[in-house]
């Protein structure tokens, strides 16, 4: 009787390590911190979206570097380098970027195809700074704003979607240098798609996180490099499409620019 008990346990010891093994591992998402918490203020006169960066409204603003290599091989200067002011109004966030790149690629004609591997400005939101999961979800957005304007996430359902009204953008190029200007309209992750939707309506004090980066590919067929604005610690730096803990935190403060 010792002998069956002793291998009806031992079975029972097994059978448990086995299902451990095969059992997924539950990513933990840790809560959101205010890490790179920055004020932003706000705009008396709405700036132009056209690419062109003498709207009063960037005077006073101070530059953001963009300057953390989430993927990809060391690049120099010459290949490779950003800044961005941010500002806002009631109605929307508004970013101006410089990017400094010596080839621009737009290898896929079909917005909805791999978009990521293009040359690309990617912006990330979550409008109530909650972090956690996002992937798949609409609880942040992380908008890949395209060379030709498109504006491509990955809705639920995991289905590659157009988010054009969502972020309206314009850019201009002298040489290597390149312009973006963008107004970002901010929703809430009760958001759904392919129904009536309204933006947040943007305040003094509001918190909201966000992050910012480029996909850089000069001529491969995937992007070369991942270039955020934000530190991200561990060894796996590109998290900024699963999860908006990464993400910065901005302030908006009614301090006016002028």
């Amino acid at each position: 009787m010792k002998n069956i008990y002793i291998l009806v346990l031992m079975v029972t010891i097994l059978i448990s390590c086995k299902l451990d093994k095969e059992a997924p591992k539950e990513e933990v998402f840790l809560p959101k911190t205010d890490h790179q918490l920055r004020q932003v203020t706000k705009a008396i006169i709405t700036p132009s979206i056209d690419g062109i960066a003498d709207d009063p409204a960037w005077e006073n603003v101070p530059w953001n570097a963009l300057d953390q290599r989430w993927l990809g091989d060391e690049y120099s200067k010459e290949d490779f380098s950003g800044r961005y002011k941010l500002t806002w109004t009631p109605e929307a966030l508004y970013l101006i970027a410089e990017i400094e790149d010596d080839t621009i690629y737009d290898q896929h004609e079909d917005p909805l195809t791999l978009w990521w591997d293009d040359d690309c400005l990617e912006i990330f939101v979550d409008a109530d700074n909650s972090g956690g999961r996002h992937q798949f979800t609409h609880n942040a957005f992380a908008y890949h704003v395209a060379l030709d304007g498109n504006v491509v996430d990955i809705a639920p359902g995991e289905v590659p979607t157009l988010y054009n009204s969502h972020v309206n953008s314009a850019r201009k190029v002298n040489g290597t240098m390149t312009i973006w200007e963008c107004e970002i309209f901010v929703y809430e992750d009760t958001y759904v798609d392919h129904t009536a939707n309204e933006a947040k309506i943007l305040a003094p004090n509001q918190k909201i996180g966000f992050a910012l980066a480029y996909c850089d590919n000069d001529a491969s067929e995937q992007r070369e490099n991942f270039i955020g604005s934000v530190p991200v610690e561990g060894e796996d730096k590109n998290r900024g499409w699963i999860d908006a803990g990464i993400f910065g935190t901005i302030q908006l403060t009614e301090k006016v620019t002028e």
